[in-house]
């Protein structure tokens, strides 16, 4: 058999750059993804050695045994015991499909209308200062004096150009400082030009669909899924339809039975909302095999991709899209920071930039400047990397204390499928049991957690009873009481 360094050269192609915002392990990581993202790097394809292959492209061999453990934990590779490190067989059947991008089809300018809400805000209800209300970041954790300071310091210098209309995308130093952070942080390696500012995730979601679709048109929602994307997408006239989750995200085979020709699949891969799972790479592929083939367009909410608890936070859909330009990436600074800043992003393919900036803009979902201006600084002077360090040990703090009250206190009548990612846990609840008076009467003892059952999308078919409980804004110490207020109700 040949020697796999001469019958599968692609590792060759590797360059490395000195001007590149990622490591040069991340370099390489993001080069053997794309092989296997377009098919270059085949399933059950053996690799050289880390020794080899440091040798072959002059790195060190630390280098290459960390790309060589990211990839196998991430599900690239796999490690056989005594036999080397493979390209994973499991995908064979998932590969995308990289075609050449077909026309896209440009939205009718005044075409799209509301129709109708669709149900009622979870959060609509909850009281931010209640213990377990999901949704919530640590307010007590927000860097006050330090924000204070760097929007004292816009009012003081910035020059009065600054308080016009704007950039239609939005502050350039604040692109130029989000494209800095997503290379390194998520492996989104973008440009500025790329980038449009918004106010929250929300808006995001509004721009992106009133831009991509017409009225009517089909669009993939989890079921379960974020019930403020779902109204959304409603309100742009787009007709949501309901997919499947389980235990590896959307379920891109019920998504092709049920509407195959939809034009947008809106997607929580790194954390999904509210069940908490990670999509698996095999879904991740498969996802981007149908945008392809569709000529569809995938919307990434990326939301609380920073907080993981048992491992580094998996890639971001946005990693995988290769030359395609199928995946819209979406942003916010809500949960890092605070829901009350109204901060978020759109990352974009550059055919799709025109579109999205005009509706932005007939829309007016513009961000104020100097909230702009203070971001840029916080995000470009590294205030957001130590923020986020900082957070992740409070709330892992939080999270192993509600799990502990979870367990001391909840008599066996609550259980946690799934606590891994994320600012909340998901708890289920005995049969016979109700979520939505149950959290009714949570709410009238001042606990804010939200029914499961509430971010189901269609009215029939069988709902999950469940409890949605939020610790990213509950201190330890009120943790036990809650969970044994809520015990007592369900009894």
């Amino acid at each position: 058999m040949k020697t796999r360094a001469t019958a599968y050269p692609i590792w060759n192609r590797f360059q490395r750059s000195l001007d590149d915002p990622l490591s040069l392990r991340e370099q390489l990581v993001r080069f053997f993804r794309k092989g296997v993202a377009d098919g270059t790097l085949q399933p059950g394809i053996r690799l050289p050695a880390s020794r080899v292959l440091a040798q072959e492209l002059g790195l060190s061999r630390i280098t290459v045994s960390g790309a060589y453990e990211q990839l196998i934990a991430e599900g690239f590779l796999e490690a056989r015991q005594g036999a080397g490190t493979y390209v994973a067989s499991r995908i064979a059947d998932k590969k995308p499909v990289l075609t050449a991008v077909s026309p896209q089809r440009q939205p009718a300018p005044g075409s799209l209308r509301a129709r109708r809400l669709a149900g009622t805000d979870s959060m609509s209800m909850a009281n931010p200062a209640w213990p377990l209300t999901p949704g919530l970041p640590a307010l007590d954790a927000f860097p006050y004096a330090l924000w204070g300071r760097l929007e004292g310091r816009f009012w003081r210098h910035r020059p009065t150009p600054d308080l016009s209309y704007g950039d239609p995308q939005g502050f350039l130093p604040l692109r130029e400082a989000l494209a800095e952070y997503l290379g390194a942080a998520r492996g989104v390696v973008c440009h500025p030009h790329q980038i449009v500012i918004t106010p929250g995730a929300q808006a995001a979601v509004s721009i992106a669909a009133l831009a991509l679709t017409d009225i009517g048109e089909r669009v993939w929602v989890e079921n379960p899924g974020y019930d403020a994307a779902y109204r959304c997408l409603v309100l742009a006239g787009a007709a949501a339809v309901g997919i499947s989750v389980d235990a590896e995200g959307l379920d891109v085979d019920d998504g092709r039975n049920r509407a195959p020709d939809a034009r947008l699949a809106m997607v929580s891969p790194s954390h999904q909302y509210p069940m908490g799972v990670t999509m698996s790479l095999a879904r991740r592929l498969a996802l981007l095999e149908w945008a392809n083939e569709a000529n569809a367009f995938i919307l990434e909410d990326d939301y609380d991709s920073e907080f993981r608890y048992e491992c580094a936070p998996a890639p971001a859909l946005k990693a995988l899209d290769g030359g395609n330009g199928r995946v819209i990436y979406i942003g916010t600074l809500s949960k890092l920071l605070a829901p009350g800043l109204r901060l978020g992003f759109l990352v974009a393919p550059d055919g799709l930039i025109d579109a999205l900036r005009t509706v932005r803009n007939g829309a007016d979902y513009r961000v104020p400047m100097p909230l702009q201006a203070t971001a840029a600084d916080f995000i470009g002077n590294g205030h957001l990397g130590t923020h986020i360090r900082r957070s992740k040990a409070l709330y892992t703090e939080r999270r192993a204390a509600l799990l502990s009250a979870i367990k001391s206190e909840g008599g066996g009548l609550l259980t946690v499928p799934t606590a891994s990612t994320g600012l909340h846990l998901v708890t289920e609840l005995p049969e016979q049991c109700d979520d939505q008076p149950l959290a009714v009467a949570a709410r009238e003892r001042q606990i804010g957690v939200t029914p499961l059952s509430g971010y189901f999308v269609d009215a029939s078919g069988t709902k999950r009873q469940g409890l949605l409980m939020g610790f990213g804004n509950t201190r330890s110490e009120s943790m036990k009481g809650a969970i044994q207020t809520l015990c007592s109700l369900i009894e």
